[in-house]
């Protein structure tokens, strides 16, 4: 069967490939697409690999192979090799500000009949002292967790 999308590196991608491989300092992800490329390349220096050969060797599915070809062909060597950037945008819901008034608050002392701080509480207590119109414990959570 003859592959639809026909992955012919050039020799400068190529060696590309091999100075990101052989300093192993990419993520796993990165690193397992880098040797896909290489290996299914048709060119002169290329070996040429069957999709089912290059799945054995790099223990990945035959989908994850010709998944990657394709992206090669398609959109260029950085969307095959790297992952794509999000292109949703999260709205903070604390800004800098906000965000030390719960760390000062979170140590300050517990309320009366308390022995410390809970995530609920630090939350009521932000929206009656008017620092935010309404937040979750979770975002609270998270921006003490970013903080520590």
């Amino acid at each position: 069967m003859r592959k639809r999308y026909v992955v012919v590196l050039p020799e400068a991608e190529r060696a590309l490939l091999h100075t990101l491989i052989g300093q192993g300092t990419a993520s796993a992800r990165a690193l397992t697409h880098a040797r896909i490329l290489l290996k299914a390349s048709q060119g002169e220096a290329g070996p040429g690999w069957t999709d089912q050969a290059i799945a054995a060797a790099l223990e990945v599915h035959p989908t994850t192979v010709a998944r990657v070809r394709a992206l090669y062909v398609t959109a260029g060597l950085g969307a095959a090799v790297y992952r794509k950037t999000p292109e949703r945008e999260y709205r903070r819901t604390l800004d800098g500000e906000q965000e030390a008034r719960l760390v000062a608050l979170a140590c300050s002392a517990p309320p009366e009949g308390r022995t410390r701080w809970t995530l609920r509480l630090l939350a009521g207590r932000l929206v009656e002292l008017e620092v935010v119109d309404a937040v979750s414990y979770e975002t609270v959570r998270q921006a003490l967790k970013q903080t520590g």
